[in-house]
């Protein structure tokens, strides 16, 4: 069953997703280029993506749930990495612009977009505006699996909700050198 949901409400729930999302955003983005430059196929496991392919994963999921958003409905068809997307940086740069590409979208929605039911693989069918938290909470889980990865690959784990180890000891190092 689909749940339905009132155009206040869903402006209102729009109110407080976007800013989350833009928040989530900037820090998923740290994540990845936190990856070392030349460290990208790092992988603490044999059956686990690289540090590369799950950055690449969870901009393209992302990307897939806000375009789905703002157009009523969820492309699956596959979305590969474009071969000029070499690195952490490159990756980070594209997500940056698509983001920001898509974000004006996302605000401009009218009550009757954000209220309209989106089929995610059949398995349920929610009103456009409950997919923002959806989509904030995959890139979520992913970044925490990747951030798990920074330190093994010698890398600074950069400050997610909080400082990190590596981000309050940068802190440290700057005031001393201020003093």
């Amino acid at each position: 069953m689909t749940p339905s949901l009132p155009p206040d409400q869903a402006k209102f729930l729009q109110s407080i997703f976007l800013p989350a999302l833009e928040r989530e955003h900037a820090t998923t983005r740290a994540v990845i280029e936190a990856i070392p430059l030349t460290s990208g196929d790092y992988r603490p496991d044999p059956i686990s993506k690289t540090a590369l392919e799950l950055a690449w994963h969870i901009v393209a999921a992302e990307r897939r749930f806000l375009e789905g958003i703002v157009n009523g409905g969820l492309d699956f068809n596959p979305f590969h990495r474009p071969d000029s997307l070499q690195n952490s940086a490159d990756i980070g740069r594209w997500y940056g612009e698509m983001f920001h590409a898509v974000f004006p979208r996302l605000q401009n929605m009218s009550n009757e977009q954000l209220t309209k039911t989106i089929d995610f693989r059949g398995m349920f069918q929610n009103p456009a505006v409950l997919f923002l938290p959806l989509a904030m909470n995959h890139s979520i889980h992913h970044r925490g699996q990747l951030s798990t990865y920074l330190r093994p690959m010698g890398a600074k784990v950069p400050a997610i909700y909080g400082e990190s180890y590596d981000s309050a000891e940068a802190r440290k190092a700057s005031q001393a050198k201020s003093a």
